[in-house]
């Protein structure tokens, strides 16, 4: 099901949506600038993306002109990408013009994949809003209320991530959105590239789902990826029904956000192991299931005679005992029995029977 799509149903019915899609999210392939201002590489995460199993590609547009001021220090782990400015990292990969993106765009439609890029300024707002059926905040503009308010006026959707974020500019910047009368996703996320698991603090999803309930919540994930994929299948059990995750060709490639991201096998290799946990999951409403049925007739307890008992003789607790089989009357009922008189004779260990009693 499209974004739009479930962005409706949750807007119809909630319970529905929370059924439908707790253990099938949303998947944000964030191929951001890991193709490294190469279209052809751009294409082949699309097409490995969606062969995988993701639900939409994302792209960066930007130019670090506009981004950042020459000056401004690297908040990276500088072992794994040794650029120590923002502008000198940015400048490597902001080679792709509008045109790319609609190339871009084109390209995922035809393999059923949604597209989308986060735009970082307004020029590229305006640009690329005729492809863009929603829109996606990166954490570090959840105060930028220019832009925010650039992207809102075109009336769309909007993801925003709320890394190194308070619960009150949360409700702030949703605050200074509500004009705009747009739906918006709020995805827990911790900005650093890249989060150790220790780091994680996924319980923080749980949080924004229990403070903003009107607000669908996702999971934007910079952590390495694992074979047991529990980071990603944790913040599934715990609500969230999008995820956000770098997407790249090759884990190995130095710099940039290659090392903590997705690859092909990563993200076939999540979907399978969701699959697995959701049959682990199963039935969310508590009630017996047909497997128990046997276990529940013969596990079970009913009331027995403790002793041989001569007919006419008034039922006390101790003429009875609980025993297995559960096939006669459950001990639960014992009051109801205690106090009636027998109208025949009864053996030990026979199994009491209403047609005793008068």
């Amino acid at each position: 099901m499209k974004f739009l799509e479930r962005l409706n149903l949750w807007n119809s019915d909630k319970q529905s949506y929370n059924k439908l899609f707790k253990f099938n999210p949303y998947f944000i392939a964030e191929i951001g600038v890991n193709h490294e201002n190469s279209i052809d590489n751009a294409k082949l995460m699309i097409k490995q993306a969606a062969s995988a199993g993701a639900n939409a590609v994302k792209f960066q547009s930007y130019k670090a002109d506009k981004l950042t001021a020459k000056e401004s220090p690297s908040y990276w782990d500088t072992d794994k990408e040794s650029t120590t400015s923002q502008y000198e990292l940015f400048k490597k990969y902001d080679a792709l013009e509008t045109e790319d993106y609609f190339l871009l765009k084109d390209f995922s439609e035809e393999l059923g994949i949604e597209f989308l890029t986060t735009p970082f300024d307004d020029v590229f707002v305006d640009e690329l809003d005729n492809i863009l059926d929603y829109y996606k905040v990166a954490s570090a503009d959840l105060t930028n209320y220019p832009l925010l308010r650039k992207i809102a006026s075109k009336g769309k959707p909007l993801i925003l991530s709320t890394g190194a974020s308070t619960k009150v500019e949360i409700k702030e910047s949703l605050d200074f959105l509500d004009d705009f009368d747009i739906d918006i996703i709020l995805n827990q996320c911790i900005l650093s590239y890249p989060t150790e698991i220790k780091n994680a603090n996924l319980g923080m999803i749980a949080d924004l789902i229990n403070t903003f309930p009107k607000n669908i919540i996702g999971f934007s994930d910079h952590t390495p990826p694992t074979k047991d994929f529990n980071v990603q299948i944790f913040s599934i059990l715990l609500g969230s029904t999008f995820i956000e995750k770098h997407f790249t060709l090759d884990k190995n490639l130095p710099g940039n956000d290659h090392y903590h991201s997705f690859d092909y096998e990563d993200l076939k290799n999540f979907r399978k192991k969701l699959a697995n946990f959701e049959e682990i999951y199963g039935i969310e409403e508590k009630q017996v299931i047909d497997i128990e049925i046997p276990a529940r007739q013969n596990a079970r307890r009913s009331l027995y005679f403790k002793e041989d008992i001569d007919k006419d003789t008034v039922i006390t607790n101790n003429h009875l005992i609980s025993k297995r089989p559960g096939t006669g009357i459950s001990p639960k009922h014992i009051d109801e029995i205690i106090g009636k008189t027998l109208n025949r004779s009864v053996l030990k260990d026979e199994k009491l029977e209403l047609g005793m009693f008068d």
